[in-house]
Formats: structure tokens, sequence, C-alpha cells
């Protein structure tokens, strides 16, 4: 490895641990933020990686500092908080959000980071946990171009395909656009398999007519397993995260003046199912919460 960085991570969950172990195998010096939310890390520890009491420990044991949070609140509470990533930021070090965030959030936490002499990129992640623990997720980035050729070989490290959208913020706002696609077709999926069940259509058939026609894509083959054999495995993400990340592009959305009748529509079906106590579901479980419900 010729490019070894001294790397900090903030967020070792689902996505954050296998970022961590890809780093480790690349040759990367790794500490980490120590917090309850954290996936095991004996493995990590063995391998190397350092733990720490706070993120401002974390930032100044490093020149790159990642973050892999759950969304815009968190970012800005471990950035900006006591004994948080900016108390102990040097100057010229790296920031990369790989959270989900609000765009207009990742801009103005980019110009504090800036104004204690850091650097900022947003590099919003795609694809799930298995894909992180091979190293293969992809990632969407805003960043200056210097800063992106800089920081690429660090992110190949833990991603199959990195696609540079434009200036800090873009990668917020393309990774939303996708999430509303994806979770959208995730939501008229689920909805059609639950009129499917109520209907008495065989799940087998459903399959073989929506993958021969307009349903077959990424977020079908996530979902089939479980339309097939209640197999919630292929898709790990839950209601809780979809209703945050569609409330994002709402969000998004209204900022820009922009149409969202149809996120409306998908938000109130993510947020119902929610009220009624199924937040840690995983989204294909939606298919058989809104069967029951139609019955």
């Amino acid at each position: 490895m010729t490019d070894s960085r001294r790397v900090g991570l903030i967020g070792v969950g689902l996505m954050g641990h296998g970022i961590a172990r890809n780093l480790l195998r690349h040759g990367h010096a790794l500490s980490f933020l120590d917090h309850p939310g954290n996936q095991p890390v004996d493995d990590l520890i063995a391998e190397g990686a350092t733990r720490l009491s706070s993120a401002a420990e974390v930032a100044a044991a490093a020149d790159v500092v990642i973050l892999c949070v759950t969304g815009s609140p968190q970012v800005e509470a471990v950035l900006c908080e006591a004994s948080g990533v900016l108390d102990g930021l040097a100057s010229g070090s790296i920031v990369i959000d790989c959270s989900t965030a609000i765009p207009s959030s990742t801009v103005a936490i980019a110009e504090r980071v800036v104004a204690r002499g850091g650097r900022f990129c947003d590099a919003a992640m795609t694809r799930t946990p298995k894909e992180a623990e091979e190293g293969r997720l992809n990632l969407i980035v805003g960043a200056p171009d210097e800063l992106f050729a800089e920081i690429r070989p660090l992110l190949e490290s833990f991603a199959e395909a990195i696609t540079h959208v434009g200036p800090v913020g873009s990668g917020h706002r393309v990774k939303l656009l996708h999430n509303f696609v994806s979770l959208g077709f995730s939501a008229v999926l689920a909805e059609a398999s639950a009129a499917a069940r109520r209907a008495d259509v065989s799940p087998q058939a459903l399959i073989e007519v929506l993958g021969n026609g307009g349903g077959a894509g990424v977020v079908f083959e996530r979902l089939k397993p479980f339309i097939l054999a209640d197999d919630a495995s292929g898709f790990r993400f839950s209601l809780s995260n979809a209703d945050k990340d569609i409330g994002y592009y709402q969000q998004m959305v209204e900022e820009l003046g922009a149409s969202h009748q149809a996120a409306d529509g998908i938000a109130g079906l993510y947020r119902q199912t929610i009220e009624q106590g199924h937040g840690q579901a995983a989204v294909p479980e939606l298919v058989a919460l809104l069967a029951e419900a139609s019955r």
C-alpha cells in the first residue's frame, strides 16, 4: 500500500463495520469512536484498530475522518458538539460524510469544516451490509475535483463503483434521488405483493410475470425472497430508516420547489406502518404488514 492513511471512523454499524474491515485490509491505520451503536469490534481491534472515547480524539489521531452515522442530526452532533470532530480536527484534514443527509445541512457543515482549516466531501453509500463487508459499496461523491482525485484511492479500498456527481452537497442530493426511486419502488412492489396475497395469486406466478416484465431490477431481486418465502435477509434496511430517507427527500424537493405528490403518498405508507409499531421491521416485511392490514 503506497498511499496509507491515518483514518478515523465514526459509526461502526452495519455499513461502517465493513468499511472498517476493508480499510484495515488495505493497510490504512484505523481508529474509531467507541459507541453503543457499534457492531462487535473485537475483530477490528485484533487487526490493529484503536478504540477511542471521543470524536475529538478520533479526529486528532487521523488525517481523514469518515462519518457513517444515521443522518443530519447525528452528523451535526458528532461534528459540532463539545469534544466533537471539529474540536480535534487538524488543519488540512479531510472529513468524508458517508451518511444519508439533508443537502442544505451538508453544505452548512462543509462551511464549518473549512472554517476550521479542514476539507470536506460527501460520499453517500448505496448497496447493503453484505457489499460493505466485501468492499463493494457504491459511492456517490460531492467534492471539488482536486479533493476527489486525492481521496479516490482511499475510497477504492471499500467501494466498487465510485461516481463523482459534482461539488459538495451533490452526493447527498443524488443519494436522496436514488433512495426515493429505490424505496418508492419497494413500496409499490410491497403493496402489489400484498394485494396478490389477498387475491390468492401464486407468489411464483407473480414473480415470474414481474421478472419477465416491468418489475425486474435490483429492488425486485431484494424483495423476491420475502415475496416467495418470507425471507427478509435480502434487504436489511428498517422501515424507520426508509421513513427518514423519504422525509429527507421531501425536505429537499420542498426547498427546490419541485413536485412531490408521489413522494407524499409513499411517505404516508411508510409512516403508517411505523405508527403501528413496526419501525424496526425490514423493508421486505412491508409485504406481510400490508397484506395483514388489508384483511
